[in-house]
């Protein structure tokens, strides 16, 4: 299936947005401000405190809270062929370890590390302490893994050390682009080594790609059409990124240069709106409520309007069997993680329940993100867990709101003012008035003062008219005007 990427540029942020037949499939949202995208990252991190109650350690890796390291985390543990080790046996306080993020900050938790050390590159992510060649699971077919493991065998120096794990997209790789992302790779981590030896804790040694570029590594497939890019200088740093490590992908890449913003002609801020709505409606005149809490997410589905053709059963099935697909698209798009769980509407039939498990496993086959997904349990409900490894779009994008003591969510101020700087922008290319006049909350109004200063300052310049603020204390954090004076 073709499918495109868009890549929204601000200063303050980059927004990816992977599109399949004109529909919001998948989204990724990169802050430059914030500490959020430092999965993969390595440190040379300290052991502030050991637990052995918990059979976990406290990591200071330089961020704002301590990292969390467990035991089974720590690859000598993993790797030793015998019973594992007691955390206390293997670390202590004061020590100095090379870890790796694999979980990101979420809400009170702090990150979580492995000390296994893995890079990824285009075709392979390297294992420097371990000798194996393993295959990624989605790749089906003993055939075709053989066929993968030997051509990588076949092209490794005989004094080379470490393992590598054969990604996804290497289906039709040929033993030149294995030797590329060999030498890549060898490269990334002699420097990291480098480093190491020169660094004292807590220091980052090695940073993950900022999104941008990972776009080039990670999403482009044979079926990526197109990469529309509203960004001059990220166009050309991932044209010359793509020159070096991704030639294939150079022919995808475009710079737009269109009158509308990008993720306006495509709709993509009108499936955020609703990506952060409880309501999702479906086609067929049914909708899904979805619930996010801290324990588990719950989504129920219901017939809404839809009365079917023929009979109430016949309704509730078709109804289902929708659900299935928006319910997996909608895990994507808002990044919905941990215990999930589906109350389907009731079927009498065992055929149909069979039938919309099955539909829903393809459905979420499509995720690149670990899933599990149980039978309908004794009460009727589809219960899953689908890998957490980042925040939420709506713990990204919103926070608590002070109103009704956290039992709901309005976006943040900064969510607020960039929300505005985009609108100036759209109205500039339609207008030409004197002046630009926000109005808007105190905290948004105090956010422009302050951290958002610059930017405000940068969008003055670029559009040659003059921005002044106006507080509307009757205004809530989302409620914002701009006039045009």
């Amino acid at each position: 299936m073709s499918e495109e990427i868009l890549i929204n540029v601000t200063p303050q942020e980059t927004r990816v947005a992977v599109m399949q037949l004109g529909v919001v499939q998948d989204l990724h949202i990169e802050r430059s401000s914030s500490s959020c995208g430092i999965v993969s990252n390595v440190y040379l991190g300290k052991v502030n405190r050991v637990l052995p109650g918990m059979q976990s350690a406290f990591i200071d890796i330089g961020l704002e809270r301590s990292a969390f390291l467990q035991v089974a985390d720590i690859w000598e543990n993993s790797n030793n062929g015998g019973a594992a080790k007691p955390i206390e046996k293997i670390i202590f306080e004061g020590q100095t370890l090379l870890v790796q993020a694999i979980k990101e900050p979420i809400g009170s938790k702090g990150a979580r590390l492995s000390t296994q050390i893995s890079i990824a590159g285009r075709l392979l992510v390297y294992l420097p302490q371990e000798s194996h060649i393993g295959v990624s699971q989605r790749i089906e077919g003993v055939e075709q893994r053989d066929s993968l493991r030997a051509k990588l065998q076949a092209v490794l120096p005989p004094d080379h050390r470490g393992g590598y794990i054969i990604r996804t997209m290497t289906e039709a790789t040929e033993a030149p682009d294995f030797l590329a992302d060999i030498s890549y790779l060898d490269k990334l981590w002699h420097n990291l080594q480098g480093a190491a030896r020169n660094a004292s804790a807590p220091q980052l040694l090695y940073q993950e790609l900022n999104i941008s570029l990972r776009v080039l590594r990670d999403f482009v497939s044979r079926d990526t059409a197109r990469i529309l890019v509203d960004s001059r200088s990220t166009y050309q740093k991932m044209l010359e990124f793509a020159q070096d490590y991704n030639t294939s992908a150079t022919d995808c890449l475009e710079h737009y240069q269109g009158a509308r913003p990008l993720f306006d002609l495509y709709s993509v801020e009108e499936e955020i709106e609703r990506a952060l709505s409880k309501r999702v409606d479906l086609k067929s005149g049914g909708y899904l409520i979805i619930d996010q809490t801290e324990a588990l997410t719950t989504i129920d589905v219901n017939t809404g309007g839809f009365v079917g053709l023929r009979n109430f059963d016949d309704t509730i099935f078709k109804t289902n069997l929708e659900a299935t697909q928006v319910i997996a698209r909608q895990l994507r798009l808002r990044n919905l993680g941990g215990i999930i769980i589906c109350d389907f509407i009731d079927m009498d039939t065992q055929e149909h329940r069979d039938a919309v498990l099955e539909e829903f496993k393809k459905a979420l086959s499509r995720d690149h993100t670990r899933i599990s997904v149980s039978g309908f349990s004794s009460l009727g409900l589809v219960e899953m867990t689908r890998k957490r490894t980042r925040e939420s779009l709506a713990h990204l994008l919103c926070e608590p709101c002070p109103t009704c003591q956290g039992r709901g969510e309005v976006k943040t101020a900064q969510t607020v003012c960039y929300e505005i700087l985009r609108e100036i922008v759209r109205e500039a290319r339609q207008f030409n008035p004197r002046e630009y006049r926000i109005l808007a909350s105190q905290q948004v109004i105090d956010l422009f003062l302050e951290e958002e200063s610059q930017a405000l300052a940068q969008l003055s310049d670029f559009i040659g008219k003059p921005i002044s603020m106006q507080v509307e204390t009757i205004y809530s954090q989302e409620q914002y005007d701009v006039i045009l004076m």
